[in-house]
């Protein structure tokens, strides 16, 4: 059970990792908007596929956030990856704020409404 949660800790600061890449200007624009994409994703408390759903649920979890979260960082130069890995540390050490999940949740409904509006719209 050590090694799941060490691994959960990996991802969650590598995720931060790709956050503090996709702000870094010396990171390439394509890559920037991939990163923005996967870390959104990675701190989104909505899943693609939800994980009630057995075997499928968890499938996006262990396996396309971490090929996501990899590529970002094989594409990113490897000066911004180590400044961001160091800004990830830092911030993976401060509290959460629930205030933050409020918000993204937010913004994940007006997408989703923006999205549906088009939609009906066309």
């Amino acid at each position: 059970m050590s090694r799941l949660q060490e691994a959960a800790r990996r991802i969650k600061r590598d995720a931060l990792t790709v956050y503090f890449a996709a702000r870094d200007p010396r990171t390439p624009l394509p890559v920037r908007l991939l990163a923005l994409m996967i870390a959104a994703y990675a701190f989104s408390p909505i899943d693609l596929i939800p994980d009630f759903i057995p075997v499928l649920g968890y499938l996006d979890d262990l396996i396309l956030l971490p090929l996501g979260i990899l590529l970002v960082i094989r594409l990113t130069p490897e000066v911004v990856i180590a400044d961001s890995r160091a800004k990830a540390q830092l911030a993976a050490d401060r509290p959460v704020s629930p205030a933050a999940a409020v918000v993204i949740v937010l913004i994940w409904l007006l997408c989703a409404a923006g999205l549906g509006y088009w939609w009906l719209a066309a």
